[in-house]
């Protein structure tokens, strides 16, 4: 990982970054030849699974969360007869129709222990077996065994990179200051200074088409807000040199009024998603994979609160045009007594490395034995993979 001032390289590997960083949370960004995409959105906060993709037609689910349970008289968007959508992502219908989305129910890293979201996330984002077994992210390590442009690495737009990208791989981190941004004099400057420079002048058009047509997405005054900037940044850069992107979506720790809370980070993520798909464009969307995680999932039970807890088995969303989409991935664990994980939590039935695994395997042909051994140790991962199977 390296820090930099403003240097040519630096200037060359963070245009994009001058141009856009006080409209954005943190994104990372790597370069590689070949044509397949893939974009990792952590969902930090713990996303209930069981809101999101409701099993309405599991006996008793309704007792459980006799508050938050929908059915499709009562606006829950049915799937497949069992499970339904909550209405705050009806705008991800038409990539289910177009079997261009899919759900993964039951998942889980290998975390069991205090359901912290410190110790969660360490696990979501380091890959390992056990918190704090691995100091470096499991997409950093992926890097090294990815065929890649030396040109550019990884960007994180961010004070520090987040765990997921850190590690020994290169990663050019830019340290912005929230309060100060690039004025239309300093942008007009930097383009006479290097206007002559073709690598730099190929740079700065790619950060100028991001900002550009992210700052159309929402008002100034709401722009460093919106995780519709985030989207549009990451769809402009995947247009360009680069083929992985990554990024959180917070908000997702409902222990008190869920039935109101929940609504607001999912419409930012199908805002996430669709936005990917509207700025990439068909063409680039049918060559790419979108894998949402969370750290863990929530109670089965709601509680007094109207919220739901920390729980464990979670659910990931998978999208884009590389997918074989319009279903319920994983193996359903049911709601029934005994099922539950110490009676209170879906039961795991996956490990949410594997589908992580499966998809680096499906898009750039990162061998098993590399997943396995380097990217995610301890897991048992080959090409029969449920999450590889059409």
């Amino acid at each position: 990982m390296t820090e930099f001032m403003l240097s040519r390289r630096g200037l060359l590997t963070s245009a994009c970054c001058l141009a856009a960083a006080p409209i954005f949370t943190p994104v990372t960004f790597a370069a590689m030849p070949g044509d397949k995409r893939f974009v990792t959105i952590v969902l930090r906060g713990a996303m209930d699974g069981l809101d999101l993709v409701q099993p309405y037609g599991d006996a008793g689910f309704a007792a459980l969360r006799p508050t938050l349970s929908l059915t499709p008289d009562k606006g829950l968007i049915d799937l497949d007869g069992h499970f339904g959508l909550n209405p705050a992502a009806a705008d991800l219908m038409p990539l289910w129709k177009a079997r261009e989305l899919a759900f993964v129910h039951a998942v889980s890293t290998p975390y069991r222990d205090q359901r912290s979201h410190f110790d969660g996330q360490d696990m979501l984002e380091s890959g390992g077996e056990h918190v704090a077994e691995e100091k470096t992210g499991w997409l950093n390590r992926a890097l090294a065994v990815i065929p890649r442009s030396d040109a550019r690495k990884a960007i994180d737009v961010n004070t520090s990179t987040e765990l997921i990208l850190t590690g020994p791989n290169n990663v050019d981190v830019w340290a912005s200051d929230s309060n100060l941004g690039p004025a239309k004099d300093e942008m007009q400057f930097l383009m006479r200074l290097y206007a002559g420079d073709p690598a730099f002048a190929k740079a700065m058009d790619e950060a100028m088409r991001a900002n550009s047509a992210s700052m159309m997405a929402e008002p100034s005054g709401q722009r460093g807000e919106k995780i519709t900037d985030v989207a549009v940044l990451a769809g402009n850069m995947l247009k360009g040199d680069y083929r992985i992107a990554s990024f959180s979506i917070t908000g997702w720790d409902t222990h008190v009024g869920q039935l109101g809370q929940f609504k607001r980070p999912v419409q930012d993520l199908a805002q996430a998603i669709t936005t990917l798909k509207a700025t990439m464009g068909a063409d680039l969307w049918s060559k790419t994979v979108v894998l949402a995680m969370t750290e863990f999932g929530r109670t089965v039970r709601e509680n007094g609160s109207g919220g739901t807890d920390h729980g464990t088995g979670g659910c990931a969303v998978l999208a884009g045009g590389a997918i074989d989409g319009g279903r319920i991935l994983g193996r359903w664990p049911g709601l029934a007594d005994g099922a539950l994980l110490d009676d209170r939590d879906l039961m795991p039935t996956a490990d949410v490395r594997e589908l992580a695994a499966a998809m680096l395997y499906r898009q750039f042909d990162v061998s098993a034995e590399d997943l396995t051994e380097k990217i995610f140790p301890g897991l048992s991962f080959d090409k029969g993979s449920q999450f590889l199977r059409g």
